[in-house]
């Protein structure tokens, strides 16, 4: 049986899947990812995009963070892909119990998914930093230069920075869903981002599929490695 036999079929027998993903993920939707050969990091800025997008640059040139972020990470015509869809039937279906994504672009809960884990956040949610008000996207691509509230105070997207923590609720809801899943997909991530990472170590099942284009620090640990696109993978899958 080849990998991605011995992959349906797990996906076929489980009823408490619980998918973790990263950029892949929405490459096939059109967003870039940060370390392919085309993506935000081997672009040329005036600053690295790590550090742009992090906390110090935010609270120091907020004009030049912000330029970037509307640029660079807001894609608001992006539809879900395969991958997105797949896994909101499947959650539909009764058998994919959570997915918990890095991504910040909000395509799993568009594709229908609703138990999504954002571990750093959406661009979706923005927050005045004074009053703490309720923004959604349109208020950071319709405002010029830094984004402000009524109150004078300045709009936050609600993502990770840099330097920033990760929400302890997430991370607990995230640690829960992979310790009692029964087949635990991780796809379209280099798994190098830490500390969210670092949660595969919480799964104690004998199921672990690792999807991924290229080698991550994890291939080893996989029940199963299956080295090829993700939308091609999951168009495979029938519900």
């Amino acid at each position: 049986m080849n990998n991605i036999n011995q992959f349906l079929q797990w996906v076929e027998e489980s009823d408490n899947i619980v998918f973790f993903g990263g950029a892949g993920v929405s490459t096939e939707s059109g967003i870039p990812d940060f370390r392919s050969a085309d993506g935000l990091y081997n672009q040329k800025y005036d600053y690295p995009p790590e550090t742009i997008i992090s906390h110090t640059f935010y609270m120091q040139k907020p004009d030049i963070f912000f330029k970037f972020y509307k640029e660079k990470m807001i894609y608001p015509e992006a539809e879900p892909s395969t991958t997105h869809k797949v896994l909101a039937a499947l959650e539909k279906a009764g058998k994919l119990k959570g997915v918990i994504t890095q991504n910040i672009d909000g395509l799993h809960q568009k594709a229908g998914s609703r138990n999504v884990i954002e571990l750093h956040g959406s661009v979706l949610r923005n927050y005045c930093e004074k009053c703490h008000k309720f923004y959604d996207v349109n208020a950071i691509m319709e405002k010029q230069g830094i984004p402000c509230c009524d109150c004078g105070g300045r709009i936050k997207p609600d993502v990770v920075l840099y330097e920033e923590g990760l929400d302890d609720t997430n991370i607990r809801s995230a640690i829960s869903l992979i310790k009692n899943a029964d087949l635990f997909i991780v796809g379209g991530t280099s798994l190098g981002v830490y500390p969210a990472a670092g949660l595969i170590d919480y799964y104690r099942g004998d199921k672990l599929v690792l999807i991924n284009k290229s080698p991550t620090p994890y291939d080893s640990k996989a029940d199963l490695l299956i080295s090829d696109a993700l939308g091609k993978v999951f168009s495979e899958i029938k519900i």
